[in-house]
């Protein structure tokens, strides 16, 4: 039987809204153990931001820590559903040139899948599995 994407997502997704800083994203990050946050802006999803999108539309463009993080954000958002196979996250992340994707079940986001997830889950003896699996240098 195939995995479900339900079965190897990060739950609990994190976010901040597009009036925060860089900074509030970063720590964000750090403290939940991350490499992306959703972006709220008002009462909706406005995107996606990765710590990758911090250094490289952020500081590297002039940005300061005191900046909105808002302007960073990817606003092309692309989902999957939390009962989709994990060959179609596998899919969509390949189409999309993506790394991360939000899980929605029932209209809400409830979850978040990485590359790193579908490694670890997959075939536990793969290097990108084991750089997945292993402790962040922080």
């Amino acid at each position: 039987m195939n995995q479900r994407v339900r079965d190897i997502m990060t739950p609990n997704p994190v976010g901040v809204y597009s009036s925060q800083t860089i900074g509030d994203a970063a720590r964000v990050m750090r403290d939940a153990g991350v490499g992306a946050v959703l972006i709220v802006s008002g009462d909706a999803l406005g995107g996606i931001v990765t710590d990758r999108d911090l250094v490289v539309r952020g500081l590297a463009e002039g940005f300061g820590p005191e900046s909105a993080v808002g302007p960073l954000c990817s606003s092309k958002l692309v989902g999957v559903d939390a009962d989709a196979e994990v060959s179609e996250a596998e899919r969509l992340i390949r189409d999309n040139a993506i790394r991360r994707l939000p899980v929605i079940e029932g209209g809400q986001i409830v979850g978040m899948l990485s590359l790193g997830d579908i490694a670890t889950a997959g075939d536990a003896d793969t290097s990108l599995a084991a750089v997945s699996r292993a402790q962040a240098n922080v």
